[in-house]
């Protein structure tokens, strides 16, 4: 008893917790809701299961023959089993009964979508319902038949058992003898299961439409000829043996539904296997391509409304690949936008610079925003939030320090996407500690982040000494500051119970005794911004990447939410995990991955001070949001509540673009026909930034451009299409370039006109306009390009090249890729140090874009290209330290060294890489030695002249040679 009581408080004190924590939220609704949906299903189910089985097992029992003859056998099982009849017969419907609650609770977003589904006002084209009978009815019809055909059959297992146990079925010789009370019994019920068969069978036509056919998604023509009249066909005779079985109740007479039992059997084998499969092979295979030709455009239509890409603008691209002088003049706007910071590689750069103390931390991946220039327009901007990190506490990492006193990150640290300083680094618009920069004052710390601790306490009494450390000591006589929390991010422990509860919840007697947790204390927990959202929206997919923006004076998570479905009509379904996989991330775990209906239909942020989540209909015509805004009528918020600075940072989400570019993959073809054969078929290309063996996709970039159709640039996201891979010589060249408009304006409550807008540009396939892997193999490949990375990855440094940017420019493709330079010492991070650009077949490697392209583009390209090295003002940089300085990373050549000096460099160089393989190869090792030495001193020149630049030293624009690059250079 007390073992029992113990366990009951256990659960209690999570349920309790759970209440404490969505009623603080202010989400509590979803919670009872669900809650109370859970309860009432599970009694549903219990009651449904455990009454008929208990039932037939007690009508089983009571009409047994009370003098029945037995064999010795069944005598001892008899004995055995008396002792325990009650308790079985109470016991096994109580125990399935609770299985089926279980099973029958866990289906409650099922049933609640079922009783508030809303229309989609679209209707499919075999039956003539409306797409919402398949996405909220159909499933849970099914599912109720399924429910009911396993009480039925568990209860005639039963039945049969309880009849031979007791004697009323018994087994003389050749002959089975059956008691009249048995055979009604026994008759009946498997006269219901039948009934139900049938049931299902005829709900199974109207599945077909969302099931995998031999070719398609949805019915073919086997389907539509053969399969759904067969099962139409089964379902009658299914329903006409129930009604045999129901007859021998009253007659006694076991032939005509046995008979009727194998008939049906014989009949599901020809009718439901045999004649489909003579259709399909002797019909349908010689003739596919006409007979199938309506079926597949209904896919091709229906699979394009459901993932939002049928109004997509297909454009024909002649893109041209000469690059003649002047070409970019009137991309002047895009140019300048070009993103040259990688947000996957500079991390480190993040790290070493704004991180100061190891308390603190940055995402490996940092993420792309945009903010108003003070001159107007905007500035693509690599931003990520300063975190706290316990892991760097070391032998300091106590509880009373781990969740009372380093509580929060501070600061979001913000760098411009197209500059860089003189000697390579980021030019950060917001820094420091304390923040300061151009974005304004904002509230700083962030209390909810993607790695905060798993909890802390944090608040206390007014006039209380602050505990909690806000940020360290610093130069300019800044002093180690602490704080108090004083916002509303969780709930209160302002009595001994509710200490007790989170002290058995974290399973730490510290909360209960800590003279640190006082009654204005608050525990702030479930902290990461996606978790915060999946809690009090159950229904939504998040989006794997968040991001944080400077909002009206906070810093705000941004969280794009789906609602999905995988019963669609006619909708090709993909993998959704494999669709957003790539070389940004690895392959997450999602509950609902196969899928053929995505809407992006909410916008959430989480506050990362307080953590208050807010949820925003974004797509207020989805079905399915409105069917769950039924369900939980207070929880979403109109977008016109949305403000204007918030609309200025939403974004086209990148997993709803990986998703929609992995079917347009396929269906940018809208034409059966083509479609059939897969003549134009395309796939994502593997990024070339990574190592060789690598089956990792190009992730999408976001880039302010200008798209041919545009009046002027915008925020977008985009990603390239090569022919899809038939065999391992299959041509890297690009035959497609998708890209979105993912700016959604400024004006509260209201989003702009292009948001949304996909355009495809379309390239001819007599067109040689090279993918992104041929580009990077050639760029690899360049002799002129391998010696200066050659002598760029000398002295301990590794070569890294930053990711391979396409941008439709200049009536073609343009690629640039940043090259960095990164020490191999511990306190290293990349410097930007060269950029490669490649327009058709041509290409041109310098120290800025802007000399690359005029070197590309016949020395004028007509380009105001943004990376221009810039002096910034960085404020709040590591306390102590100068602006912009570095910690020990080698440069590589730097701005304003002169050609001849760098080409005597060079040659030097040459030589000196030339004697050492000669000594090697000699075995002279005294040689070896004396050329390694005169190679670093070359190095320390190149270094030292890293502050002049090299503004006309680099080599003209090449054709790609078939020369490999030296073996040494490191990537």
């Amino acid at each position: 008893m007390v073992a029992l009581l113990v366990i009951g408080f256990f659960v209690f004190a999570g349920l309790y917790a759970d209440v404490l924590w969505y009623d603080q939220l202010g989400f509590v609704e979803v919670l009872t809701t669900e809650w109370f949906a859970r309860a009432i299903l599970f009694f549903i189910g219990f009651v449904a299961m455990a009454a008929p089985v208990w039932a037939s097992i007690q009508i089983a029992y009571r009409s047994r023959p009370v003098y029945a003859k037995l064999n010795s056998q069944l005598d001892r099982y008899q004995e055995v089993f008396e002792p325990l009849r009650r308790l079985a017969m109470y016991g096994i419907p109580a125990v399935l009964g609770i299985f089926a609650g279980v099973a029958t609770a866990s289906r409650w977003e099922l049933v609640l979508t079922w009783l508030n589904r809303t229309p989609f006002g679209q209707t499919d084209p075999q039956f003539g319902f409306d797409v919402g009978f398949y996405v909220f009815e159909l499933p849970f019809y099914r599912s109720v038949v399924g429910f009911a055909s396993a009480v039925v059959l568990l209860s005639t297992i039963l039945v049969i058992a309880t009849s031979y146990l007791y004697g009323a079925i018994r087994v003389s010789g050749r002959e089975v003898v059956i008691s009249k009370s048995a055979r009604i019994q026994i008759a009946v019920t498997a006269g219901l299961y039948l009934a139900l068969q049938a049931v299902s069978i005829w709900l199974d036509q109207y599945a077909a439409v969302t099931e995998q056919s031999s070719l398609i998604t949805g019915a073919a023509y086997t389907e539509v000829h053969a399969v759904i009249p067969g099962r139409g066909i089964l379902a009658i005779i299914a329903a006409a043996v129930a009604i045999l079985f129901f007859i021998t109740a009253i007659i006694g007479r076991w032939r005509f539904p046995l008979v009727g039992t194998a008939l049906l059997i014989v009949s599901s084998l020809i009718i439901g296997s045999l004649y489909p499969w003579v259709v399909q092979r002797f019909q349908v295979d010689p003739s596919e391509r006409v007979l199938e030709e309506p079926y597949i455009q209904r896919n091709i239509d229906l699979t394009r409304d459901a993932y939002g890409v049928a109004d997509i603008d297909e454009i024909p691209y002649e893109a041209k690949t000469d690059a003649e002088p002047g070409a970019l003049r009137s991309d002047a706007e895009t140019t300048a936008s070009i993103r040259l910071m990688d947000p996957a590689v500079i991390s480190s750069a993040f790290q070493q610079l704004q991180q100061f103390r190891q308390y603190y931390q940055f995402p490996d991946d940092l993420d792309v925003d945009r903010y108003p220039l003070p001159d107007g327009g905007t500035q693509d901007s690599i931003v990520a939030v300063r975190d706290v990190n316990l892991e760097g506490l070391g032998d300091a990492s106590t509880w009373y320090n781990s969740h009372i006193v380093y509580t929060h990150g501070y600061g979001l640290v913000a760098a411009a996407g197209n500059q860089r300083s003189v000697d390579g680094q980021p030019v950060f618009l917001q820094s420091g500690i304390p923040s300061a920069g151009q974005l304004g004052d904002f509230q700083p710390r962030v209390y909810f982040g993607q790695t905060s601790p798993a909890y802390s306490i944090v608040g206390a009494p007014d006039g209380a000494k602050p505990v909690e450390l806000d940020y360290p000591a610093g130069g300019n006589e800044a002093e180690q500051t602490q704080t108090t929390f004083d916002g509303d991010g969780g709930p209160k422990l302002d009595n001994a119970f509710k200490k007790l509860v989170y002290a058995l919840k974290f399973q730490s007697e510290q909360i209960f005794l800590s003279d640190a947790v006082n009654d204005d204390s608050q525990i702030l927990y479930d902290r990461d911004p996606i978790e915060r959202v999946k809690k009090v929206a159950p229904y939504l997919t998040p989006d794997s990447d968040v991001y944080p923006s400077v909002v009206d004076g906070r810093i705000v998570w941004i969280v794009d939410g789906y609602t999905l479905s995988d019963q669609f009509p006619y909708s090709n379904k993909v993998s959704m995990s494999e669709a957003i996989a790539d070389s940004e991330g690895l392959t997450p775990t999602l509950a609902f991955d196969e899928i053929n209906y995505i809407r992006n239909s909410v916008k959430a942020t989480v506050d990362a001070y307080d953590g208050t989540v807010t949820l925003y209909a974004w797509d207020q015509d989805d079905p399915i949001l409105q069917t769950w805004q039924k369900i939980f009528p207070a929880t979403i918020k109109p977008m016109s509540e949305m403000s204007g600075e918030l609309m200025s940072h939403v974004r086209y989400p990148a997993d709803l673009f990986k998703v929609q570019r992995a079917v347009l993959g396929r269906y940018h073809v809208d034409e059966a026909g083509s479609f059939y054969s897969r003549e134009d078929a395309w796939s994502t290309p593997k990024d070339p930034t990574q190592p060789p063996a690598s089956e990792l996709l190009q992730p999408p970039y976001y880039l302010t451009m200008q798209m041919p159709g545009q009046d002027a640039p915008s925020y977008s996201l985009y990603s390239t299409f090569i022919p899809e891979s038939r065999s391992d010589q299959s041509r890297n060249v690009l035959r497609g370039y998708l890209a979105v408009d993912s700016d959604a304006g400024s004006v509260a409550g209201k989003k702009s006109d292009g948001y949304g807008k996909l355009r495809l540009l379309s390239l001819p396939e007599d067109d040689n306009v090279p993918g992104p892997g041929q580009v990077q193999n050639t760029f690899n490949s360049d002799t002129a390009v391998g010696q200066q990375l050659n002598i760029l990855a000398q002295g301990q440094s590794d070569v890294i090249n930053g990711n391979l940017l396409t941008v439709p420019v200049g009536g073609g493709l343009l690629y640039v890729q940043p090259v960095y330079v990164k020490s191999t010492t511990n306190t290293s991070f990349p410097l930007l140090r060269k950029v490669l650009v490649a327009f058709g077949d041509r290409i041109a490697f310098q120290d800025t874009l802007d000399q690359a392209l005029n070197v590309l583009f016949g020395g004028d390209s007509g380009a105001a290209a943004g990376d221009e090295t810039v002096e910034p003002d960085q404020p709040g940089t590591e306390p102590g330290a100068e602006p912009g300085t570095g910690d020990g990373t080698d440069a590589g050549a730097g701005e304003g060294v002169q050609s001849t000096e760098l080409q005597a460099l060079l040659n030097r160089a040459q030589q000196a890489l030339k004697n050492k393989q000669d000594a090697l190869a000699k075995g002279d090792w005294g040689a070896y030695g004396q050329a390694d030495a005169e190679l670093a001193e070359i190095v320390s020149e190149l270094v030292a002249l890293a502050d002049d630049g090299a503004s006309g030293s680099q080599p003209p624009a090449t054709e790609a040679p078939a020369t490999p690059a030296p073996s040494s250079v490191k990537k």
